[in-house]
């Protein structure tokens, strides 16, 4: 399965850090409302030394953090989800800030219809300002 963004396949992530999305489960409606970085941290060895570097991340075939929901993507298969990337960031600050704003507009913690249990969230007002 693949990522949507604005209704088109979503593929190549350009300039931008990573995404906030939302994953629904197609045969009972529950959705997942998360955020997805590009990179990730890793190592590599020049001339005999580790040195830090970013490499990607495993966002293509990622399905999400909770734990009910990767059940449920066991239970029902891939095919059964529909992933999609409701914002794109351009800094990891500005990736989480999005994140917690749109699980508290659509109240998550509140409804049965979503699969997210926790609100985590440390963010400072230069993060929305960062687009």
């Amino acid at each position: 399965m693949t990522w949507h963004y604005n209704g088109d396949l979503f593929e190549d992530p350009q300039n931008y850090y990573g995404f906030v999305y939302e994953i629904e489960n197609l045969t009972t409606g529950k959705k997942y409302i998360g955020r997805k970085y590009f990179t990730q941290a890793g190592y590599k060895t020049v001339k005999g030394k580790r040195k830090k570097i970013r490499k990607e991340s495993n966002w293509l075939d990622y399905y999400g953090s909770n734990k009910t929901l990767q059940e449920d993507v066991d239970k029902y298969g891939k095919d059964n989800f529909k992933r999609t990337i409701l914002k794109l960031c351009k800094s990891r600050g500005n990736v989480n800030y999005w994140e917690a704003k749109y699980q508290f507009e659509l109240s998550v913690l509140e409804s049965d219809d979503y699969y997210n249990d926790w609100i985590s969230i440390k963010a400072h007002r230069k993060h929305i300002k960062e687009e």
